[in-house]
């Protein structure tokens, strides 16, 4: 028979890395899609925190007087998961953004998808941006990166030892703010820069010729240009999310350099 024995204090210490991988687990891209099932979520939190035991070793015992004090640690590890993943989830919402100003510019700002993976309503365009960025993160293997930073969270901040630096968190979400715009709008420029020339040429047309209706010609001019560039650009996608990646990886150092 198979016969395995632990002491409290390794349970105790279990469901404080359990609990940190969750947390992360439940929020952070690709792990965290709403048509994986509860239950994947739950059993993949339960095996990596098995091999994060395994393989982690705290520099120092978790220290704590009472229950209270146990419960404030989980509230930490909680919390500090919940950063981390956040960190890596909120640079995806880049993709919508763009998509979403691309819409706007082409006329197709009206047309609303389902997206499966959040079950909210989205651009056209921003699904599709979703929908290659997901491609891009499962073949270029960004999911492995992101289980290694979780692990190494644990050699940087150990299991208790999490110190929130809420002046630095700040100035990492005024810099992340900063990067969404430039970043989105380096993703459309060439849809927007083309735009703006249609825009700029239908103008002139409308003073050369006032008795045509450029407002109708417009509307069909944008969404076949609209489609045309976004087909000729689908190419730079990979650089697109490259810029992306680079993104995340650069806040999510920052988040876990203020949670030590």
């Amino acid at each position: 028979m198979l016969s395995y024995s632990f002491s409290i204090y390794d349970l105790e210490l279990f469901l404080l890395i359990l609990v940190r991988v969750s947390c992360f687990v439940f929020i952070c891209p690709f792990f965290s899609m709403n048509n994986t099932p509860r239950r994947v979520r739950a059993a993949l939190s339960i095996f990596i925190s098995a091999l994060m035991y395994a393989g982690v070793t705290p520099a120092e015992t978790v220290n704590f007087d009472s229950e209270v004090g146990y419960a404030i640690i989980i509230i930490k590890e909680a919390i500090a998961g919940l950063l981390i993943g956040l960190s890596a989830n909120i640079c995806t919402t880049i993709f919508n953004f763009a998509g979403t100003v691309a819409d706007m510019e082409t006329g197709l700002s009206m047309v609303q998808v389902m997206d499966p993976s959040s079950r909210q309503q989205i651009s056209i365009t921003g699904g599709l941006y979703n929908y290659v960025f997901s491609l891009i993160l499962i073949a270029s293997g960004m999911y492995r990166y992101l289980l290694g930073a979780l692990a190494d969270t644990f050699t940087l901040i150990p299991v208790g030892g999490v110190n929130f630096n809420v002046q630095g968190l700040k100035e990492t979400v005024v810099v992340f703010l900063m990067d969404y715009l430039l970043i989105g709008f380096r993703i459309i420029l060439p849809i927007f820069a083309t735009m703006m020339m249609l825009n700029a040429i239908l103008g002139v047309m409308a003073k050369v010729s006032p008795q045509m209706n450029m407002f109708a010609i417009g509307i069909q001019l944008k969404v076949l240009t609209g489609l045309t560039i976004l087909f000729l650009t689908v190419s730079l996608m990979p650089k697109g999310a490259d810029m992306v990646f680079t993104e995340m990886k650069k806040i999510m150092v920052s988040v876990v350099s203020n949670l030590m």
